[in-house]
């Protein structure tokens, strides 16, 4: 029976884009991301992410994966989501993200984190 499997394009409601790599039979899984939004002023570059995913019979699974912005930012983003099937059928990866920008203080802390959601489709 074919389980949820996250390896392919995906798109989000922003317009970033990221790959995912094939998926291990642990359900681990690295690939890139393709950010359309960011605060940095440096130039947007591809970004590593590394995750897992459960291998759920009914392809309704849950995942995570964290992003490293090292190319042009010092925060790092950790999305959860779960796959679940939309409206026409088709896969949708609804997420979850925290960010965390670097500050430079504990004085600083508390407006270091933003969360947000996300919705990504196949492309």
């Amino acid at each position: 029976s074919q389980h949820c499997d996250l390896t392919g394009w995906w798109e989000n409601d922003l317009g970033s884009r990221m790959h995912v790599f094939a998926v291990d039979s642990q359900g681990n899984f690295s690939g890139e991301y393709h950010t359309a939004a960011s605060s940095a002023q440096t130039p947007i570059e591809l970004s590593s992410l590394v995750g897992f995913q459960h291998l759920e019979e009914d392809k309704q699974c849950t995942f995570g994966f964290t992003v490293n912005w090292k190319k042009f930012s010092d925060s790092t983003a950790v999305f959860v989501g779960q796959c679940l099937a939309g409206d026409s059928g088709d896969e949708v990866l609804q997420t979850s993200w925290l960010l965390r920008e670097k500050v430079d203080s504990l004085s600083q802390d508390e407006k270091a984190t933003t969360t947000g959601r996300n919705i990504f489709t196949r492309v």
